[in-house]
């Protein structure tokens, strides 16, 4: 089984890591990507500046796997997505050459011979990766040991609030998306919806907002399912440690003072109606937003479990995380930096020798950074190296951040996370409407998950 190689789900930033680590270290590895090219979910967002400055955003083995072809490392600033790619993650691609192989989409993992529920001979048996070749044959590809570090960013949760779509929200379809808007010049003019309290949220608000300016006609609504969601997600930015996270707080929080937005906080969707202008958004509570042409609906993401269906993965039942980092990361308790680094000890899973690594790990925890991806990569590829001093050293700290707001108290009634008073934001406006309630829309719902931050 040594001979055969270690394979990698996904070549995004912490899967080509992951390759980069293997690679220096003398192993045979196999980057599987769905795409035709690196990174291809970043690719999608490759509109959205990061908040991470680009000292932040590269690998050291991947840098020096690079150097030597004369790639230089940027050294200061915040790339898009896109400049990501072209400074760093296509070069990185490319110096790991037909390592990476494209448009191959893995449709499960297993052991030889074996389903999850037969335990002889299991962990002397190598892994075999079911998957989809460009050309549609179907591949089995052996491996020592797989990471998977396809990421979350395929399935956005839906804009209901328990975490399933609401009612209609699949009817209408056309009229909700689930990314960060890059061109919106199509809504000016129309009455726009943005759901969510995160990153993304805040990215699009911004977006939309400036579009308002322009054309004074537009008018948009920021939908937040907290209670107190506002005057917690943009009360950080002095204790921030990164300033551009900060800084986007801070211009979201003007905003919301100028007037250009209604913010409507404790807003659970329900439903989505047709009206004779538009949607009319319909929260749990009986409240209703009308008039309605399109709704970006930012409310995060969770992993893709098919594919891992048949070996044995250790998941925690409520954020469908790792479970070794479960509780090191619940958004519930974790809420102003207290998240620390993790590696192959705390991603350790039931089934030898595989790995989950990235955004993946984290479920649907918010606040994942590239940095802690790329502490992972290391630290697991040194343990499938055999190197356990390095695989379980930390070689990480984490910025801190001042940003609260979890999951936990969700209606808004105690004190601010860690300790801090809640800092409040300007006026918040509300232009609401209430339908009476039905047994439909009337229940207390819990809260999905918040939109992750890019970074």
């Amino acid at each position: 089984m040594s001979e055969l190689p270690v394979v990698v789900i996904g070549a995004g930033p912490q899967g080509l890591a992951v390759a980069a680590h293997l690679t220096e270290r003398g192993c045979d590895v196999i980057v599987l990507e769905r795409g035709s090219g690196p990174a291809t979910a970043v690719s999608e967002w490759g509109h959205v500046r990061l908040f991470s400055r680009w000292p932040e955003l590269t690998d050291a083995a991947s840098r020096r796997l690079l150097e030597p072809s004369g790639w230089t490392a940027p050294t200061d600033g915040y790339p898009t997505g896109a400049e990501w790619i072209v400074r760093y993650l296509a070069p990185l691609a490319d110096v790991l050459g037909e390592r990476v192989r494209y448009s191959t989409t893995v449709t499960g993992v297993a052991r030889k011979g074996r389903d999850r529920v037969v335990e002889s001979g299991r962990a002397g048996q190598p892994f075999v990766v079911h998957a989809i070749g460009a050309d549609g044959e179907e591949l089995r590809i052996g491996a020592r040991a797989v990471v998977d570090a396809s990421g979350t960013w395929g399935r956005p949760n839906p804009a209901g609030a328990e975490g399933l779509p609401a009612i209609g929200e699949t009817g209408f379809a056309s009229h909700i998306s689930y990314r960060i808007p890059d061109d919106v010049t199509a809504q000016a003019g129309r009455h726009v919806v943005v759901i969510g309290s995160g990153h993304s949220a805040m990215h699009t608000v911004l977006r939309l907002t400036a579009l308002a300016r322009r054309h004074p006609g537009t008018r948009v609504s920021w939908l937040m399912r907290r209670g107190k969601a506002a005057s917690r997600l943009l009360g950080g930015a002095t204790g921030d440690a990164l300033p551009e996270r900060a800084a986007l707080g801070a211009r979201a929080r003007k905003v919301i003072e100028s007037g250009l937005v209604d913010v409507i906080q404790g807003f659970r969707v329900a439903e989505f109606r047709a009206d004779e202008e538009g949607l009319t958004i319909i929260a749990d509570s009986g409240g209703a937003v009308r008039g309605v042409s399109h709704v970006f609906a930012l409310t995060g993401f969770r992993p893709d479990l098919g594919m891992l269906s048949e070996v044995r993965v250790a998941w925690d039942p409520t954020l469908e995380a790792v479970a070794g980092i479960a509780a090191d990361i619940d958004p519930n308790v974790h809420s102003c930096g207290s998240v620390g680094a993790t590696g192959a000890v705390e991603l350790t899973q039931p089934e030898d020798d595989f790995y989950i690594i990235g955004a993946k790990s984290y479920g649907r925890a918010p606040t994942f950074l590239a940095l802690t991806g790329f502490e992972q990569a290391r630290s697991v590829a040194a343990q499938l190296a055999g190197d356990l001093i390095a695989a379980r050293s930390t070689q990480l700290t984490l910025p801190a951040t001042g940003v609260c707001g979890g999951s936990g108290d969700f209606d808004g009634e105690g004190g601010g996370c860690c300790g801090n008073p809640l800092v409040q934001v300007g006026t918040v406006r509300a232009r609401m409407e209430l339908i009476p309630a039905t047994a439909d829309h009337a229940a207390e719902n819990s809260d999905s998950t918040p939109a992750r931050s890019i970074g």
